[in-house]
């Protein structure tokens, strides 16, 4: 669990330079954050679909470890978002 976190913030991190990258300004980077949200939401929710199809857990058991999963990075692209926004 702690991998895929961690693995949401690098992504959260790639959006932000391509961003920067692909246009610099304040907006371009508030875009490729709120980009980055459902694009988070896919692979969390894939990676709930792993859990319950290869690795044998319920939805009951990977629900609450998706809400972790997407929540934490999210908040990360939220912060980054009203920060850039002010």
């Amino acid at each position: 669990m702690a991998m895929v976190i961690c693995g949401g913030i690098v992504l959260l991190g790639l959006f932000m330079l391509f961003g920067k990258l692909w246009g610099g300004t304040t907006l371009d980077l508030v875009l490729a954050a709120k980009v980055f949200i459902p694009i988070w939401l896919i692979v969390s929710v894939t990676n709930l679909w792993v859990g319950v199809t290869k690795a044998g857990y319920s939805v009951r058991d990977e629900l609450p470890i998706l809400l972790i999963v997407f929540a934490v990075p999210t908040v990360a692209a939220a912060i980054a978002i009203w920060r850039l926004a002010r």
